[in-house]
Parts: C-alpha cells; structure tokens; sequence
C-alpha cells in the first residue's frame, strides 16, 4: 500500500481541497475520493508506507507533547474565530511530528467532505482515545469547541507533566542497575574464571560462593546461546502474560500495594480520575457516559472495574460517592470531595479541585522519592559490593595468605636442617 498527495474539487462546495490518502494504485485513490464527493484533480504517488504489513514511514507513535501543541493551538485558533476547516488546516502546517501531520491531513479531508470534527477524530483511535474524541464532540454539540479543546490541552499537559516527572525519578536508579549489572557480567566472565585457575593450579579448593558463581560463569561462556534464548523468552513470555487479562490485573493490584511506590501510583490515578471526570462533566457529558469513557482512560484494570461498579450504581439510582466510599484502592479524600459535589450540584468543580491536588501531591511524592532512592541505591551498591568481594576478592586474599604461610613454613623447615 502505498501513500498519495492528491488535490481534489470538493463537489458539495466547490472548495479545491488537499490532503493524503492510501490506496494501493493510483485508480485506487481515485475511487476512494469520489467515494467521498471528491472530484481528483491531481493524484501524486508518494513513497511506500507499508511492507508486510508493517509501517515504515511512520512506524513512530505520536508523542503527548505534540498532541498538546496542536490541541493548544486549534483551541486558539478556533476561538480567533476561524471556520473549523480553516483552523485545522492553519494548526496542521504548525506539527511537526510526521506521523501526525499524517493523520490529521486525513482529519482535514474527512472534515472537508462533511464529517463531524469528532468523527474524524474517532477515525485515528491510536492517536486520539475516547476521552479526547468525547470531549470534541460535547464542545461540538454545545457550541463550545474552543473550551472543550482547551480542557482537553490542559488535561493533556498535566498527564505529560506527571509522566515526565515520574520518568526522571526513575533514570537514576535505571542507570545505577544496568551499570552493577554489566559489572557483575564482567567479574562472571573474566576476572572468575582466572581466581579458579589460580586455585586449580595449587590444588585448592574455591570456596562455595565462589564455586556457585565460577558454575554460573562457566554456564554462560559455553552456553551464551542458551542463556541468550532463556534471557528472550522470559522477556517475551512475561510481556506475553502481562498482557492477558489475568497477568494484567496481577501487576496493576500490586503496584498499588508496593511500598513508598504503591501510594504514588494511587495518587497517579486519582488525579487522572478526577481530571478526566471533571473536563467530561465540564463540557456537558452525562455521568454516566463519562464514568464509562473515564474506566477506560484511567489504565488500571481495577480501578476499571471500581468505576464501572460504581456506573452500575449510578444506573440503579445509588450516589457514585457510596460506591468510592471504603475502598482501598480509592483514597478517602475523592470520595468526600466527590459526595460534596454531588449535594451542591458542584460535581465538576469538586473533582477538578480534587486533581489538582493530587496533582500537587505526585508532584510532592516524586521529589520525595528521588531524595529517598539516593539513599537506598547507596545501600544496594553497597551490599552488591559486599558480595562481590566475598565470591570473588576474598577468595584472593585468603589464596595470597595460604601462600605467605606455606612460605613461612618453608622457610622455618631449610633454617632447621642442622649445618
């Protein structure tokens, strides 16, 4: 399949319009636009996107920060007052992101032929989920647009802004592994293997660590094929189980019970509940289709599943606040918050109130967890120290000390001979 830049009369308007399409010749492409009220005009070949099935020119995912720019500067230009079409065209020449200027060249031709903003959208779910395709449409049938796309932005930034924050605290760590990682390689497969030659040269026996370690060496040299093929098939057969319902649900259970690390994700998900929750309220979304969409965009299969309860509790004439009420994974002041906004009436202030500190509170929990992980790394490294020196330094020593004392005794036995 290939990519095509064409331009094409826009039969219900008039309106000569540009953009992109995929189709597999060009009598493809040109079918596929008069399917869409299009009359081709010019009908270019661009280069191929596809082999086997697999993207080539944009195999890349479009990154959040890009999609903020464009959200942000759509909602600007909208409020400008520009025709939607127009506006669109005008934020699309201001990406840079490849992929999607891609995907919104399609967004353009679909809007020009007539689709619904939030349709179009829908169209590219891999780069615009439920929560921003159902904002879009509230804006657009509320006459509210330009707010709907500058909620979507700010919620956006925020989600951004606690993902990058979490990632910095995790490089140190990351990079502290893999460095004991390569240096406990290192010491397996060379500086080992020459303390048991030292040994097996004086008749010695390695000591059990040591030993241990010498096997694990001499295991990896010789079979490093076998230790590749074990090494891949535990990456790929854990993020194979992972993905299942059942290994998916273990890890998010028990990331929210990990210590330090468990209440921080708690809070991660509160603040994307109650973000979420309160722009699709904010713009005019149901409860309960909000509860739905929000089930969806938290990423967290119990969570979901709290959410979705709580839906069916809505549903059955119960308060969402009841639901959120003593339960574990949901902490106490979302609930309360929630039960406030729900007397007064005031359910889409409460919960953007609620994000906002959480917000604070990640914000705060991340700093305290890079001063906390200093600390503890310092105590790692320095158990991992300790070991190596034990399996593998002292083995040394005590093999330098066994030859000054047979030295010594050497000694002792010539001086003795009587002259």
């Amino acid at each position: 399949m290939r990519d095509y830049r064409y331009t094409a009369k826009d039969n219900t308007n008039g309106k000569i319009v540009k953009g992109q399409i995929q189709a597999d010749n060009d009598n493809i492409a040109a079918r596929l636009l008069m399917e869409k009220n299009l009359f081709p005009i010019k009908i270019e070949q661009g280069t191929s996107s596809t082999f086997l099935g697999i993207n080539l020119e944009f195999s890349s995912k479009v990154k959040g920060k890009d999609r903020v720019i464009f959200t942000r500067q759509l909602a600007t230009l909208i409020k400008a007052g520009l025709p939607i079409t127009q506006a669109l065209s005008t934020a699309v020449e201001q990406v840079e992101s490849k992929k999607l200027k891609f995907v919104l060249s399609q967004i353009v031709s679909s809007v020009e032929g007539g689709s619904a903003l939030a349709d179009a959208f829908a169209e590219h779910p891999e780069v615009f989920n439920h929560v921003y395709v159902n904002l879009v449409a509230a804006g657009e049938t509320s006459g509210t647009l330009d707010k709907a796309m500058e909620r979507l932005a700010d919620q956006q930034e925020k989600d951004q802004l606690i993902l990058s924050k979490i990632r910095g605290a995790m490089i140190y760590p990351v990079i502290v592994l893999v460095v004991i990682l390569l240096v406990i390689v290192f010491m397996l497969i060379s500086i080992l293997p020459a303390v048991a030659g030292l040994y097996e040269g004086l008749g010695k026996q390695l000591p059990f660590l040591t030993q241990l370690l010498l096997n694990v060496s001499n295991f990896m040299v010789k079979y490093w094929w076998l230790t590749l093929l074990i090494l891949i098939a535990l990456i790929f057969g854990g993020r194979a189980y992972f993905r299942t319902p059942a290994g998916r649900r273990l890890i998010d259970k028990n990331k929210m019970k990990f210590p330090v690390i468990g209440l921080l994700f708690k809070k991660v998900y509160m603040a994307r509940f109650s973000r979420t929750m309160a722009s699709l309220i904010n713009s005019g979304v149901p409860i309960l289709e909000a509860l739905e969409i929000v089930s969806e965009a938290i990423n967290n299969v119990v969570i979901r599943d709290i959410i979705l309860r709580g839906s069916d509790s809505v549903k059955g004439g119960k308060s969402l606040s009841s639901v959120l009420f003593n339960n574990d994974y949901f902490l106490n002041l979302v609930p309360q918050m929630v039960k406030i906004g729900e007397d007064s009436g005031t359910l889409g202030d409460m919960l953007d109130r609620t994000a906002k500190f959480y917000e604070d509170e990640v914000d705060q929990s991340v700093k305290n967890l890079s001063t906390i992980i200093e600390p503890v790394m310092i105590v790692f490294l320095g158990g991992m120290v300790f070991f190596i020196i034990m399996a593998v330094l002292y083995p040394i020593y005590g093999l330098i000390g066994g030859g000054l004392d047979g030295f010594g005794q050497t000694n002792s036995t010539s001086s003795s001979v009587p002259k």
